[in-house]
């Protein structure tokens, strides 16, 4: 299991991850989260209309799934 530390050192390596399970983040998005938890929930909100709380357990979860 991964740990977001981990997420945030190899981010070029989860990106592509990501943009798998949320497909409506770009390319932007993720080069502007840069590993930052708080940019990366920020942007699920956005994009998808999650509460802050949603996000954070999505992000939870997908680490957990790594």
């Amino acid at each position: 299991m991964a740990n977001w530390d981990q997420v945030e050192g190899n981010w070029k390596q989860f990106k592509g991850q990501m943009q798998q399970k949320w497909g409506k983040l770009t390319d932007d998005d993720l080069d502007v989260a840069a590993g930052k938890r708080d940019e990366l929930a920020g942007r699920l909100q956005e994009r998808y209309g999650y509460e802050k709380e949603q996000a954070e357990r999505e992000m939870d979860q997908f680490v957990k799934s790594l």
